[in-house]
């Protein structure tokens, strides 16, 4: 029996829960319901456990106290989701109560700690709801408790968690009202069990074959969820709404960010340290979220759903009782379609304007599938579909799709949006395909991008060494200044981009922007190119606080 646990043995658990949940993933993600806040709830916990994981696989034999650190840093800064969220709260808690543990732990500080997550976790949901991974949790932290008081040994006080927390899962059914019309067990709850039964076989050693290891909760309800029955009315508000506010006011309470969120939102969660704030809430104005997390410091991570288009987009793929949905290719209305990828409401707007049908929504760190954009070619009522990947990630996709597709498909090789834009402005609508495809296609090489962004850790690229926190200035996707000052980049991104030729410049801002900081770009730019012609528009786009184009 393992009756203590220290640091490269914490570090163990982890990195075995962040695998078991890996293995497991698509499971979980099929017990996922209404109102699919977060997108798929395994994948989200999957992907914030990974980040734990993969800091800790990077420290040799850590320290106790260091294994608590990396973990509860790694997972608040990498948690995706509703689920993933409140899976990092619970660990939060956990690392926080062990803090004072010494170089190990037994048993009964296991159950302290499982028991002190989950008081973090119900004190930071606004409205806590049972029937959910929080319910399983506390039932879970209650019978190590209770065994604790009798043997200290880590092992069996997990061992309890684990059963306490199968009896509970099939309960969740009935006591939350949104999983009993589906006829599922909460996927969250079931994932948390996953996670422990993870630990468990790296607390015994036991880590091979882990998908044996594992068994599946044995539960009297469907293995996938049925949305039918549901109606988007039914989502009180239609935009999940996620983002972390560096905390460079620290005098300013996150009280106040609480409270106004909540007046605009529910399904609140606000997570905090000395460094950040993590946000996540349901909302109809989640640019007011935004600019009230703008008040705490600089936003990133910022991502924005639409969940009443992802309950449609559930229902049609035939969710409802596992039938594979059929292809329906809509019927021309015209000659001309197009179909174009990209992110941020600014962007969709703008391609809207210049003719697009249909946007897929995705870019940098976001790649749509085949299938995403071939549903979007599908439905584009035209003879003929012009589509604008706008990213090189994206262009084999798009080819797959238009393979796929029984319409003539026409895919346009744009890296970025601003080439995507150049590209439309070429369109002819009384020239035949080919040629369009050649013009649209010669346009590209007129327009320039550029690209601010900025480091996410440190790193060596194209030569340059680069520090977490640097601002990057990209052209044509080349780093071309990595610097501390965001004045330094940009003004060496506009001397580069800018002569005495270029015409037409638009800049559009996003993540991590302001309209204050945007028109300052503006004059920069102005500066540099005197006599071109500047627009500057709000494209809302994450990843990269400006995208420029100088034609």
């Amino acid at each position: 029996m393992a009756k203590t646990i220290d640091g490269e043995r914490f570090k163990q658990m982890i990195c075995a829960a962040a695998a078991a949940v890996e293995e497991r993933k698509e499971a979980i993600n099929e017990l996922n319901v209404f109102p699919v806040p977060d997108g798929d709830t395994g994948t989200n916990m999957a992907l914030t456990l990974g980040n734990a994981s993969n800091e800790l696989q990077r420290v040799e034999n850590p320290t106790l106290g260091k294994a608590m650190e990396i973990t509860s840093s790694a997972l608040l800064r990498g948690a995706r989701g509703n689920s993933g969220v409140i899976t990092s709260l619970l660990f939060r808690g956990l690392t926080r109560s062990l803090k004072a543990a010494g170089s190990e732990f037994d048993g009964g500080g296991l159950a302290a700690a499982l028991t002190e997550g989950v008081q973090t976790a119900y004190k930071a949901v606004m409205k806590p709801a049972e029937g959910t991974i929080l319910t399983v949790s506390r039932v879970s932290a209650e019978a190590a408790l209770k065994t604790a008081q009798t043997d200290r040994d880590a092992e069996k006080v997990l061992q309890s968690a684990i059963a306490a927390a199968r009896e509970a899962l099939p309960l969740t059914t009935e006591q939350n009202p949104v999983l009993k019309k589906a006829q599922v067990v909460d996927a969250g709850a079931y994932g948390y069990i996953i996670i422990l039964e993870g630990m468990l076989s790296a607390l015994t050693g036991k880590v091979q074959n882990l998908v044996l290891n594992l068994q599946k909760p044995k539960v009297q309800s469907n293995v996938a969820a049925d949305f039918s029955q549901y109606d988007t009315e039914e989502i009180t508000f239609a935009y999940c709404t996620e983002f972390i506010a560096d905390r460079e006011d620290k005098n300013r309470p996150v009280e106040k960010l609480r409270a106004f969120l909540s007046s605009i939102g529910d399904s609140l969660v606000v997570v905090e340290d000395d460094e950040l704030i993590k946000i996540h809430v349901h909302t109809d104005t989640p640019h007011l979220a935004l600019g009230e997390g703008l008040k705490y410091g600089r936003l990133s991570r910022i991502k924005i759903e639409n969940m009443q288009e992802q309950l449609e987009r559930k229902q049609r793929d035939g969710a409802a009782q596992n039938v594979p949905a059929r292809r329906q290719s809509a019927e021309p209305e015209k000659r001309y379609g197009f179909v174009a990828v990209a992110a941020g409401e600014g962007l969709a707007s703008v391609f809207g304007d210049l003719g697009v049908d249909f946007m897929v929504e995705g870019g940098q760190t976001m790649n749509p599938s085949t299938e995403d954009v071939l549903s979007a070619i599908d439905k584009t009522p035209a003879e003929v579909v012009f589509v604008l990947p706008n990213n090189k990630n994206i262009i084999m996709a798009s080819e797959q799709a238009a393979a796929l597709s029984e319409k003539q498909v026409i895919v346009l090789p744009t890296k970025t949006v601003p080439q995507g834009i150049s590209a439309l402005l070429a369109f002819d609508p009384e020239r035949d395909p080919d040629l369009n495809r050649d013009e649209m296609t010669a346009a590209l090489a007129a327009v320039q991008t550029g690209q601010i962004t900025y480091a996410a850790r440190d790193s060596s690229f194209d030569g340059h060494d680069i520090h977490e926190g640097d601002f990057m200035a990209m052209l044509e996707g080349k780093l071309l200044a990595s610097s501390r000052s965001f004045d330094d980049v940009m003004r060496k991104l506009g001397r580069t981009m800018c002569g005495r030729k270029s015409q037409f410049i638009t800049i559009f801002y996003g993540e991590g922007s302001t309209p204050e900081q945007a028109e300052q770009v503006r004059e920069l730019f102005a500066k540099e190119a005197k006599n071109a012609e500047i627009s500057l528009i709000c494209g809302g786009q994450p990843v990269y606080s400006y995208i420029i184009s100088v034609e």
